[in-house]
């Protein structure tokens, strides 16, 4: 049987009805231990919580899973593990929230240490590292500060030049509910439909790909998260990927107005968690300077505690405003977002 690899235990798959595969997670009942279902990717997570284990003798169990993690806690209910869960974007964390899958966790450390527009207002979930959705621009045929904001995306100057993912995707949803908070439904509305009348295509791949398409020159300008540009950039194993980095550069975009929107990977305590101490110490572990001054090193994203400094590498990209409206509200605004995506006929 095949086997994932984990933090002090093993963990082996099991068929669950309706979302494919998911591991089961082994000896989950030890007195002493922090139990994890991780979207989050094994070589990212692990050296954080090695060193929680090294400093703490807690051990920590983690379920590296790529989906099913909501339908999973449905099942197991108050029978799950699970006392934690490391995801990315608001979307899946708010989606965690109104399952009734979470439980809020009071903390005065994770209040100090993580700003108030990334946590959960009552403490269901809380941001541990935040990545900007900035626009990738061809340095060959779009101008310096020829384009500085999301709103100019709309302009019939850049109909048949502009790319980007499907517009069902979290990241795109999200951003679009950061358009409606700024400027109300109506006006949000007339953006998207300007913004798809630009469109160069369909709607269709990943972030990656739309910096391909630009490199290939089927688009002038592609929407994405700036971590994907380190990511393509410094890509040993697919080397064709640099290519496509050298041919853009980053936008960050309503620098002299509300900021670059931006999500976050974050953590929520579930709602039966067996280890809620041990758990709450983990939590409050990742959000600590020390922890957060290794987020800055890995994976091209941002440490959300005040006055960490980005990775040299991710600064060298230029340093940026951030929209501060609390990431709850876009969750809230996610479903306006998919409507108006849905309405106007957003691929």
């Amino acid at each position: 049987m095949t086997r994932f690899k984990t933090t002090m235990t093993t963990v082996a798959f099991a068929v669950t009805s309706g979302f494919g595969f998911i591991p089961v997670m082994a000896a989950a009942d030890d007195a002493k231990s922090v139990n994890i279902y991780s979207y989050r990717q094994e070589f990212l997570i692990r050296p954080f919580l090695d060193e929680f284990t090294k400093e703490t003798g807690v051990p920590v169990k983690v379920v590296f899973a790529k989906k099913g993690v909501l339908e999973r806690l449905k099942a197991e209910a108050q029978n799950t593990p699970a006392d934690l869960i490391l995801t990315v974007d608001i979307a899946r964390l708010s989606a965690l929230v109104e399952a009734g899958l979470t439980q809020a966790v009071q903390s005065d450390v994770l209040n100090a240490n993580i700003p108030a527009h990334f946590r959960q207002p009552e403490g269901h979930w809380y941001g541990l590292t935040s990545r900007a959705r900035v626009l990738f621009v061809s340095k060959d045929r779009v101008g310096e500060d020829e384009i500085t904001t999301y709103e100019e995306l709309a302009d019939p100057k850049w109909k048949g030049r502009i790319c980007m993912r499907s517009s069902r995707h979290p990241y795109n949803r999200a951003w679009m509910a950061s358009m409606i908070a700024a400027h109300g439904e109506e006006d949000a509305t007339k953006w998207a439909k300007g913004l798809m009348a630009n469109m160069a295509r369909k709607p269709q791949g990943n972030d990656r790909g739309q910096v391909k398409a630009i490199k290939e020159g089927l688009c002038d300008i592609g929407v994405g998260n700036q971590y994907y540009y380190g990511k393509m950039k410094f890509n040993d194993k697919k080397p064709e990927q640099k290519a496509w980095a050298a041919a853009v550069r980053l936008v960050y975009p309503n620098q002299a107005g509300r900021g670059v929107h931006v999500n976050i990977s974050g953590v929520a305590m579930t709602k039966y968690a067996k280890h809620p101490a041990e758990a709450r110490m983990l939590m409050e572990f990742l959000s600590s300077k020390r922890a957060q001054q290794m987020y800055a090193s890995t994976n091209f994203e941002y440490p959300v505690m005040a006055g960490i400094k980005p990775d040299q590498e991710v600064a060298s990209w230029g340093m940026f405003k951030s929209d501060r409206v609390n990431l709850q509200t876009i969750a809230d605004l996610s479903p306006k977002a998919t409507m108006i995506f849905q309405t106007i006929g957003m691929p």
